[in-house]
């Protein structure tokens, strides 16, 4: 899961580290996503194109990575949603994981390779390798017994409760606040489990009504409809990571890619990014430390990070002498950003999914 994490996020953090080389090829231009592979040898390597068509195609570039990624994220959070929520935590690991790694390759590519154009076709041949090492290792995970068990328990579920032979369906009602669950047994077996379940202290009712609809696929109102549900259960941890990512996509990567210093030049936006990276993977860290958030108060603590953006806005202006002139500020600001957009980036993902029952999890996520 920490490599799923870092796969899908690794295209992204790849280009915008690489943010010296875009500079010198495109002044005045920040760019974000791009395709690792046709722009690492068909742009960068054989310079196949002109100025006009390669700005034309990075652009093009930025639009598939970006609908690639949010779809793969999103089903990640999904099928995650249906493990463990320990595993949830680990997959937003896996993507503050993937910016430290391209920090670090562009850091010593640039340090060990003066050429401009030879050290960023290493850093792309590195960040390529790392991509096709996740994609592998994703296929070699799914197959393991661990994550089939659960994935299948999450199908039997579904089978259950659309089920149209005639079975034994019951409801069992737990003495505590466990969640119910709903079964399929055979009717061999069906008053043995009744007997064990009563001696500790549960009960099953066997008039459960039994779905007879025929199975098909959800209209787009019933699939409205369930998200509404889960909506209002999670409701504040969403606003939570939306307000979250927002103001840190408001100053990272565009804003502190900007930020200059006659005695850093280009090395201060790779630094500051390298700094937001790490402590963003050290927030997601300390989002598995135990604590009861409730929504509201994670919506207001993610709200509060607000004053960020006026703090990384003095660090440019007034232009040729900022406020925060010093590049220590921007670093430290960075650090400060970093821990808060990694811990709760991943805390209110962690908690939503533990909100919902089971069959409703992989809609959360």
């Amino acid at each position: 899961m920490l490599l799923a994490g870092v796969g899908f996020l690794l295209p992204y953090n790849s280009f915008i580290t690489d943010v010296d080389y875009l500079h010198h090829k495109f002044p005045g231009y920040i760019f974000a996503l791009g395709p690792l592979i046709f722009i690492g040898i068909c742009d960068i390597w054989l310079e196949l194109f002109t100025f006009k068509q390669s700005y034309a195609i990075n652009l093009f570039a930025v639009g598939v990575v970006a609908f690639g990624c949010t779809v793969q994220q999103s089903s990640f959070y999904g099928y995650t949603g249906m493990l463990p929520k320990r595993y949830t935590q680990g997959v937003m690991t896996g993507e503050s994981t993937a910016g430290v790694i391209i920090s670090l390759s562009r850091i010593f590519t640039k340090l060990l390779l003066p050429d401009e154009k030879e050290s960023t076709i290493i850093f792309f041949l590195i960040s390529i390798s790392l991509e096709l090492m996740c994609f592998v290792l994703h296929l070699l995970v799914r197959r393991t017994r661990f994550v089939q068990y659960y994935t299948k328990q999450a199908l039997l579920k579904d089978s259950c409760r659309n089920n149209t032979e005639p079975s034994f369906h019951y409801k069992v009602h737990h003495g505590t606040n466990e969640e119910d669950e709903n079964r399929c047994p055979s009717a061999e077996n069906s008053m043995e489990l009744q007997s064990d379940l009563t001696i500790r202290g549960t009960y099953i009712r066997f008039d459960v009504p039994e779905h007879k609809g025929k199975r098909s696929w959800p209209n787009i109102k019933d699939m409205m409809f369930h998200r509404y549900l889960v909506l209002r259960v999670i409701w504040a941890y969403m606003l939570s990571i939306s307000v979250t990512y927002f103001i840190t996509l408001c100053l990272f990567p565009g804003l502190e890619s900007e930020i200059r210093n006659c005695t850093m030049g280009e090395w201060l936006p790779i630094l500051i990014m390298a700094i937001f990276n790490l402590s963003d993977f050290v927030g997601k860290i300390l989002a598995a430390v135990p604590y009861e958030w409730r929504g509201i108060k994670l919506l207001i603590c993610s709200s509060m990070r607000v004053v960020f953006i006026p703090l990384f806005i003095m660090c440019v202006y007034p232009s040729g002498k900022p406020t925060f002139g010093h590049p220590a500020w921007p670093c430290i600001f960075s650090l400060l950003m970093g821990i808060t957009n990694g811990y709760f980036g991943s805390v209110p993902m962690i908690l939503a999914s533990g909100l919902v029952v089971p069959e409703q999890r992989e809609l959360a996520g």
